[in-house]
């Protein structure tokens, strides 16, 4: 009697621990539910944009080595070949800047064909960038042809200045100046803007009077960078608008780049010599 009241609690007590058992094991516990259920993964292996790979996932058994591979039934798609570089637009004055260019030479080389090549697309944008003219894109434009042939036409030996020390010169009929040192042009010739209807850019041999690093102008009320004084008032600064605005002139001051007014500062003295001479077409 002993030994069967023993072996029905021992079988009671084995149902007991395997019921147990079964409900820690699937049933998930509320810690499990609350972090949410694992992202689920496709087919590929891959979880979605939106959603981190599962970490506890362990990837796929690999196939055999000895499985073999499948056989591409179309060869793969070759990449898109790159668009063909248009270069520069065409401008309407193309060949007339081609000529000029190609009388100036240190722009590099061009065509003269009346075409755009990319070689003319590099010289004309180096042309544009040099003298200001915007936009610098390489089109070859009423503006860019006028600064150009107006550069090509000017004559340096017109300028009787330079032998001694150093002279400006200025071309009112061309609208361009340069810079000579004993003999030698160290700068230019370069485009400027003079006097226009009105106010007429005085002509003559004059000295550098007096120089400012930024003059005021009492009279226009506005600044006038790099200011070097020749005569009545007039003397050579940085253009304090678009130089290539041919509708508009100074008040007799000779304009400059800026670059090209910042190299004339460093040439320039009380006492520099400046030679002008032609007439500014409509003055």
């Amino acid at each position: 009697m002993h030994r069967v009241q023993m072996l029905v609690r021992l079988t009671a007590t084995a149902a007991v621990v395997l019921m147990g058992a079964g409900a820690c094991a699937f049933a998930p516990s509320r810690e499990r539910a609350s972090a949410g259920a694992p992202v689920p993964v496709s087919a590929t292996g891959e979880t979605g944009a939106s959603a981190p790979p599962d970490p506890t996932r362990r990837p796929a058994t690999p196939a055999a080595k000895t499985a073999p591979k499948p056989t591409p039934t179309t060869k793969p798609t070759a990449p898109p070949a790159k668009a063909a570089v248009t270069g520069c637009p065409v401008g309407t004055k193309q060949r007339d800047v081609e000529v000029a260019l190609a009388k100036l030479g240190g722009f590099g080389p061009v065509v003269v064909d009346g075409k755009q090549s990319a070689g003319d697309c590099r010289a004309i944008k180096k042309f544009q960038r040099r003298y200001g003219i915007s936009p610098a894109e390489g089109r070859a434009g009423p503006t860019t042809a006028d600064v150009a042939k107006r550069l090509a036409a000017t004559d340096t030996r017109a300028c009787d200045g330079g032998k001694r020390g150093t002279t400006f010169c200025v071309d009112l009929t061309h609208q361009t100046t340069w810079a000579v040192t004993n003999g030698r042009i160290v700068v230019g010739p370069t485009v400027t803007r003079t006097g226009m209807s009105g106010y007429a850019t005085a002509t003559g041999h004059y000295t550098i009077t007096w120089r400012n690093l930024e003059e005021w102008s009492d009279k226009y009320e506005v600044w006038l960078p790099y200011w070097q004084h020749f005569t009545l008032g007039m003397g050579f600064h940085e253009t304090t608008t678009y130089i290539h605005d041919r509708g508009i002139g100074s008040h007799g001051c000779v304009n400059l780049l800026p670059a090209d007014a910042r190299a004339y500062w460093k040439l320039g003295a009380v006492g520099t010599a400046v030679h002008i001479f032609g007439r500014r077409p409509g003055t």
